[in-house]
């Protein structure tokens, strides 16, 4: 995994690990650790030699012409050696540079026969504007990470009630290296005794800027620091035993893997929209893009490196171990960045001023040879009304366009997203089949072509509609354990047993439903998927009423039902096999709301308020934070399917997330509305309700806790739950 999603970038990460495994060994990370001064690491000339200290600079300036992409690919993998040396600072000092257009000292940071250091607080550097002009400044800086190594520090200066970045050689400086914090990468601070400051060297840019590129540069090197924690801590939870077991077996350490490995996606996912937003977007959503990252990426990889320690238990406690050093290299860019509320706050009002990150894909060449026809079918189909219009909609695939046809348009992933703009241009809605969007895959890849005649085109124009009968009051997300029995008789199958939580099932005129038709043989094999007409005598539907107050769900009791041999799906003890059938052309959607309708909710109620405290604009922030961060997953996931690769991280730790999140923002809305909001339910889909019906999400489709175990499990390779044991 890398913040990279492109062959290009995919090949930078490589290289660059390599070299790191080469040159940044525990030994390099312990000679640091342990000198009583910062020196200039032995790979630097290697850094330099590869180019990768001007990767984004321009080639003029001595650069490679790439952007801050580029470079937070490189800066996460160095990150994720805990790399020593002024790699960071001196590519941080470049890029503010560059982004100043001061171009003196460019060339030779790119070289690295210069190195630069970036102070990210005044402390009690002021400047001082004589009559004539002249300016000096005078003070102390904050603290300088790389500043006992570097030969030019770019510095921020109260200026006249404002503040004013400048260019300050070393040698007009005194610099006190301090006892730092951080052992592989040491710190100073700068002082200065009315020195003289040219104008050229009083750079012209947004003084944001320079904070808003430390806090992208910080956020990919958290990246880095918290995948190497992630994998440290899954390796050795992987092998480690304790209680006749490995410790990654007890669900408690699984899980903390697992949202271990959550929180480095989400950092990876906010320092790549930081640095692509930097090179492509206005100035107003770049810095919401740094913002968002500042706030949540590098509190990921301080909160991620303590887990580490955590699971490794008492040898990640010692010195030797070098879980420490990340560590105190996570602490050290978290308080030199400045508070993560801090930057909740700022995302908030850059919100509430009104401005959005803006979530795209830009879509290769080839998509614009389909969008011609796309256009002709949707303007016959705009001209239609009613029925009509969802029956041509369907019948020229656009119902699941991602299906094969005839059923589909056998749209890849490109062609997908084109049929969504397209749809969504001329304001067309096709049928959504909901669960019938399921099962129709299901009959396409396993039915038989009686089934496919008689139940695909009605279920795509929406004259059928379905529910799925799978979870029983003992076979939840344990799907395996269900006991609804399918006993053979003449001409069909009589089914007995009781499903429940079935959504649809009073409207539904078809369902799927899984029965047991073997008991004697393992649990998984002697399943089958039938297709149950849900007129059929002997069904007995009852509402379930849920907290919301409504019956969304039912439980359904099936009492010798008939079920003809023509409604089995595929071969009696298939239906396990079905009930997980997923085509290889799978859809592909992409959202363009970056925040969302809880936190649209919470920003309504903000705008309606007398303005918010600090505590409550740190607290919709962070639900803003969230609600991006989800929708920059998402977007991940579709960059990855749009080019051929396979699904990564980013779409569990989406679903993980994107339910906690919708959970804690209905709350906070309660919270907001104060005692209106506990003066009866009000409408359907108020901030009441929302939080009620919320509670659900963490339970449906798979709970919480069964999406922790998939992540540790599947992703993180940690050991299987035990079986359970037999009862004696």
């Amino acid at each position: 995994m890398t913040i990279g999603l492109t062959q290009e970038h995919l090949d930078l990460r490589d290289a660059v690990r390599a070299f790191a495994n080469r040159h940044i060994t525990e030994d390099t990370l312990r000679a640091a650790a342990d000198a009583g001064k910062e020196t200039l690491p032995a790979h630097w000339s290697g850094l330099a030699g590869q180019g990768l200290l001007g990767l984004h600079l321009p080639e003029e300036d001595g650069g490679a012409g790439y952007g801050l992409v580029e470079l937070a690919v490189v800066t996460e993998e160095l990150g994720r050696a805990t790399a020593p040396g002024p790699f960071l600072p001196t590519t941080l000092a470049s890029a503010v540079l560059h982004a100043a257009g001061h171009r003196t000292h460019l060339a030779a940071l790119a070289a690295g026969t210069s190195l630069g250091a970036v102070g990210l607080a005044p402390g009690t550097l002021v400047l001082n504007r004589a009559a004539d002009g002249t300016v000096t400044v005078t003070g102390t800086s904050e603290l300088v990470i790389g500043g006992q190594l570097a030969d030019v520090f770019v510095l921020p200066a109260s200026d006249e009630g404002r503040t004013t970045w400048l260019v300050l050689p070393r040698a007009a400086a005194e610099t006190t290296d301090v006892r730092s914090h951080d052992l592989t990468r040491r710190s100073s601070r700068v002082t200065v005794r009315s020195v003289p400051v040219p104008a050229v060297d009083l750079l012209d840019l947004d003084p944001q800027v320079p904070r808003d590129l430390a806090a992208t540069l910080f956020a990919a090197e958290s990246a880095g620091l918290a995948d190497r924690c992630v994998t440290t801590a899954a390796q050795y939870a992987g092998v480690r035993e304790q209680f006749g077991r490995r410790i990654g077996q007890f669900q408690g350490v699984k899980h903390r893997c697992a949202r271990m490995l959550a929180q480095s996606e989400q950092a990876r996912a906010c320092a790549w929209d930081a640095a692509r937003a930097h090179d492509v977007v206005d100035r107003a959503e770049a810095s919401l893009a740094a913002a968002v990252a500042a706030a949540v990426a590098v509190d990921a990889g301080f909160a991620v490196a303590k887990d580490c320690i955590q699971v490794l238990g008492g040898i990640g406690f010692t010195w030797e171990h070098d879980a420490h050093l990340a560590l105190r290299r996570a602490q050290t860019l978290r308080i030199a960045l400045g508070p993560a509320a801090a930057w909740r706050r700022r995302v908030a009002r850059l919100t509430l001023d009104g401005t959005r990150r803006t979530l795209s894909v830009e879509l290769p060449a080839e998509a614009e040879a389909v969008r011609e026809d796309i256009r002709a079918e949707l303007r016959h189909a705009a001209a239609l009304t009613g029925k009509d219009r969802l029956t041509h909609l369907a019948d020229h695939g656009y119902t699941a366009p991602h299906l094969p046809a005839p059923w589909g348009k056998g749209a890849g992933p490109v062609d997908q997203l084109v049929i969504a703009q397209e749809l969504r241009a001329a304001a067309l809605t096709p049928v959504d089949m909901i669960i019938g969007g399921w099962v129709v895959p299901t009959i396409i890849a396993h039915g038989d072509p009686a089934q496919q005649e008689r139940f695909l085109a009605p279920s795509l124009r929406g004259d059928i509609r379905w529910c799925q009968l799978f979870s029983e009051p003992g076979a939840g997300s344990d799907l395996a354990g269900l006991t609804t029995r399918a006993e053979k008789t003449d001409g069909g199958w009589r089914i007995t047993g009781q499903k429940v939580w079935t959504s649809m099932a009073r409207d539904a005129h078809w369902g799927v439903l899984l029965a047991r038709t073997d008991a004697d043989v393992p649990k998984h094999k002697g399943i089958s998927y039938f297709l149950l007409d849900m007129t059929s005598p002997g069904i007995d539907i009852r509402p379930l009423r849920q907290i919301t107050g409504d019956a969304e769900f039912n439980e359904v009791f099936l009492d010798g039902v008939f079920i003809p041999d023509e409604l089995l799906v595929g071969a009696p003890g298939a239906g396990w096999k079905l009930a997980r059938t997923t085509l290889a052309n799978e859809r592909v959607a992409l959202s363009h709301d970056s925040v969302g309708s809880g936190a649209e909710a919470l920003l309504e109620i903000a705008a309606a308020s007398d303005g918010l405290d600090d505590e409550q604009l740190t607290t919709l922030g962070g639900h803003l934070c969230d609600a991006q961060t989800g929708g920059v997953l998402a977007l991940r996931t579709t960059l990855r399917t749009v080019s051929g690769q396979q699904p990564g991280a980013e779409a569990s730790v989406a679903k993980l997330l994107g339910v906690e999140h919708q959970q804690r923002v209905w709350e906070t809305c309660m919270d907001w509305q104060g005692t209106a909001a506990l003066t009866g339910e009000g409408e359907r889909l108020d901030a009441t309700w929302q939080f009620l019906n919320a509670r659900c999400l963490s339970i449906a489709g798979g709970t919480t806790e069964i999406q922790l175990n998939i992540i540790g499990e599947r992703m993180l390779g940690l050991p299987r739950d035990p079986e359970p044991t037999e009862k004696g």
